[in-house]
């Protein structure tokens, strides 16, 4: 059998090897060190717009401290999307509070407007106000963030943005994950760039950044000895893995370039093929960096063949992320909206997106593509 084609592996740059030299030759291997201030530093330059960036173990760790931040605490509620990844979810819970699910629009996949603010008069109407919003940029395509903003500041309301797929992508000239109060990152291995694990938490506020900092590393009081009066966690980046992240900065924009250019060839192969939708920008404000390329088809059977021929040739598909509120874990907690969401998981599929992929892969792709939709075709 031919050697696998991943959904989306890490791609390394070249020189991510050079800072972690540099991290073992000056014994800066702990959670601190000038790894973690320099790529900081560079997500700051990158992100633009007067923000500051605190680098933590993972993104689900940046969404957890930034609910803390945010005074969430148990009983209270959190809107979050619903189309998104389980860790979007998760530290809502962790903090015994309780997730309030809003159902996505069409044209972004992400959180609809429509439904964010009926969900929220809602709860208001059950005397509950919600605590924070949890909008996603899916896939690297940015979310409706002026509408998601207009209801949110009504309502007096934070925005902790889950930026952890669309780190590139832009929303009429701003970049995705500095439009929130607070937003998270993530550097998992499969993402735009990666640190082999770790994440990110971005403000406005230097004062958030250092309690984010302060929290990340135990909570630890100014004390000669060992004094703590909250709790904290060990959320903290290493300055070896920050290495790695200090040499993918370098490649970062090359990579979304490369990304939004295998979408542009799905694009262009799915011309001929009406029936199928590939997952796009609606309108010339939003830039996504396409961390995954997605599409639609028919039905659920005809997703299921395809992911079926795919994985028959050695090829990683993926469905799309299955709705939180479908999720059994999170079945009995409130929903709002329509079923968009269920329509997306029940017809759509990822499709192999890495910007390492060669042209060679390219081709056993298209190839498994163009045999798929022939036979559909032959047997219509």
């Amino acid at each position: 059998m031919e050697e696998k084609i991943w959904l989306s592996s890490p791609h390394m740059g070249g020189t991510e090897q050079k800072y972690v030299q540099e991290a073992f030759d000056s014994n800066w291997v702990a959670p601190l060190g000038p790894n973690v201030t320099g790529f900081e530093n560079d997500l700051v330059h990158f992100l633009g717009n007067n923000v500051q960036v605190a680098a933590l173990s993972s993104g689900t760790a940046a969404l957890h401290l930034g609910l803390i931040l945010l005074g969430v605490k148990a009983g209270d509620e959190v809107i979050c999307q619903s189309m998104t990844f389980s860790a979007s979810a998760n530290p809502i819970v962790y903090l015994g509070a309780t997730p309030i699910f809003v159902d996505s629009e069409l044209d972004t996949w992400n959180i609809c407007p429509i439904a964010l603010e009926e969900a929220i008069q809602d709860r208001i109407a059950k005397g509950k106000k919600p605590k924070a919003i949890i909008p996603v940029h899916l896939y690297g395509m940015p979310a409706k963030m002026d509408e998601i903003l207009a209801i949110a500041n009504r309502y007096e309301i934070p925005v902790l943005e889950d930026s952890a797929e669309a780190l590139g992508s832009s929303y009429k000239g701003q970049k995705c994950g500095t439009f929130g109060t607070m937003a998270a990152l993530s550097f998992n291995g499969n993402k735009i760039i990666t640190t082999s694990g770790g994440g990110a938490l971005v403000t406005k506020s230097s004062a958030l950044k250092d309690k984010t900092i302060f929290l990340a590393t135990q909570a630890r009081d100014a004390a000669p000895h060992y004094q703590h009066s909250e709790i904290g966690y060990n959320y903290r980046l290493s300055n070896i893995a920050a290495g790695i992240g200090r040499g993918q900065m370098e490649v970062l924009e090359h990579h979304v370039a490369l990304r939004r250019k295998w979408n542009q060839r799905y694009q262009d192969f799915f011309k001929a093929i009406s029936s199928v939708i590939v997952f796009k920008e609606p309108t010339a404000d939003f830039i996504s960096n396409h961390w995954l390329t997605a599409i639609l088809l028919n039905s659920f059977e005809e997703r299921e063949a395809l992911r079926l021929k795919f994985e028959s040739q050695n090829i990683e598909t993926r469905p799309l992320w299955k709705p939180m509120h479908l999720q059994p874990v999170f079945a009995s907690y409130p929903y709002y909206g329509r079923s968009v969401a269920a329509d997306l998981f029940e017809k759509g599929l990822c499709l192999p997106s890495g910007s390492n992929l060669s042209d060679n892969q390219w081709k056993r792709i298209i190839l498994v593509l163009e045999d798929f939709f022939k036979k559909q075709k032959e047997n219509a």
